[in-house]
């Protein structure tokens, strides 16, 4: 689950960490109040969605003066924000986040993540920091500092002190950035967060250490035990139907192919998609119904995948171990006279009664294509569509 700017930017001061003064606004009425509350002239607007690229899409602009600050507001307000890392449509804007400008000095990018590999939350640091910082990591990775915390010894001031002098700080720089790492760190442990970014953290003409955006998101698996943080969750910036299968306990993501895939564990649904597209075909989606699939979630699983326009075929493919496949096949059948699927149907099962769910789905009188095994479950799904896409 992602954060808004604003909301990591209030999480940042409960641990310490300097922002600049800013405020949300919803309106440009809302906005008005901001600039009154923050003071000064001039102030910096920047549009609140779950898309990193905002300055180069035009999401970040600054307002000079009262009435520059209400065309800017109004205008950000309601549209579509268009990222390279947003959702081809965009992300709605529905708040901006109003703040003081910053006197600069210098850029640089600050970040913590989880590092599958060593299993350590990993610091990176890097004196390229600002809106170019993915082809600094892709063209120049020499430029990125990485250190890795030991999860028993916690963060330790000689790691931040290492961090400090690659980056080229003098002494009072070195005693401010051990400050923000201890607060990063023990936000990241105490909220369950799986990424924190400051990009850009700014040296500025103080000579102090300021973080003037923030990102962060937070490990899905941890929200039952962070339920301040889920309350903060955006829905109108999260795929739609990935929410609906939240509430109904499904694990589904979209794709741009037009074969929907409907699997029972999430190592099966990718094994499932790469066959697809090793068939020549492209998965419309990742949908795991998970081990105990009921003729219930099948139902709505079958809801979310005609909801796509560009789906034109679906392959089911169940392994029948804690829930029977007869019985999946009976909530299959149930499910696709329920919604009323108008594309074809490759199903293959395997497992527990196979041959009992094979035979109720042939009684069915429904048009279903049967498979034998996945490989022949694909091929039917590609050739349903048109072949090789």
């Amino acid at each position: 689950m992602n954060l808004h700017e604003y909301q990591a930017k209030k999480l940042f001061e409960d641990y310490g960490i300097p922002t600049p003064t800013g405020h949300v606004a919803h309106t440009v009425e809302d906005a008005k109040h901001c600039v009154a509350e923050i003071g000064g002239d001039s102030w910096i607007v920047k549009a609140q969605v779950h898309a990193g690229g905002r300055g180069k899409a035009g999401g970040v602009k600054i307002a000079r003066g009262h009435d520059e600050l209400e065309s800017i507001v109004g205008s950000l307000l309601g549209s579509q924000l268009v990222t390279k890392q947003s959702a081809p449509h965009g992300q709605p804007v529905n708040c901006v986040l109003i703040a003081s400008l910053s006197d600069i000095d210098s850029e640089l990018y600050l970040g913590l993540v989880v590092d599958r590999a060593s299993r350590r939350v990993a610091i990176m640091a890097s004196t390229e920091g600002g809106m170019d910082i993915e082809e600094v990591a892709a063209t120049q990775p020499d430029k990125i500092i990485s250190v890795t915390v030991d999860p028993v010894l916690g963060l330790q001031s000689h790691q931040c002190r290492r961090i400090g002098f690659a980056l080229g700080f003098d002494d009072k720089q070195r005693k401010q950035l051990t400050s923000i790492l201890q607060g990063l760190y023990k936000l990241f442990t105490e909220k369950d967060l799986s990424l924190v970014e400051i990009n850009p953290l700014i040296v500025n003409k103080n000579s102090d250490l300021v973080a003037i955006d923030a990102k962060i998101g937070v490990d899905d698996n941890a929200l039952f035990r962070q339920a301040q943080l889920e309350t903060l969750r955006d829905a109108s910036q999260e795929d739609e139907k990935e929410n609906s299968a939240r509430q109904f306990d499904l694990n589904y993501i979209t794709l741009d192919g037009n074969i929907a895939c409907m699997v029972n564990g999430a190592g099966l649904a990718m094994a499932t998609m790469d066959i697809i597209q090793l068939q020549g075909g492209s998965p419309a989606n990742f949908l795991d119904v998970g081990g105990g699939a009921t003729a219930e979630k099948v139902a709505e699983a079958f809801k979310l995948i005609v909801s796509d326009k560009n789906v034109k075929a679906i392959l089911v493919n169940i392994f029948g171990g804690i829930v029977r496949c007869d019985l999946i096949a009976e909530g299959i059948i149930q499910a696709v006279k329920e919604v009323g699927i108008a594309v074809p149907v490759v199903v293959r099962l395997e497992g527990t009664n196979v041959n009992e769910g094979k035979a109720a789905l042939t009684a069915s009188g429904l048009t279903l294509l049967t498979a034998d095994d996945l490989n022949d479950a694909a091929a039917k799904a590609v050739a349903a569509v048109g072949g090789v896409q």
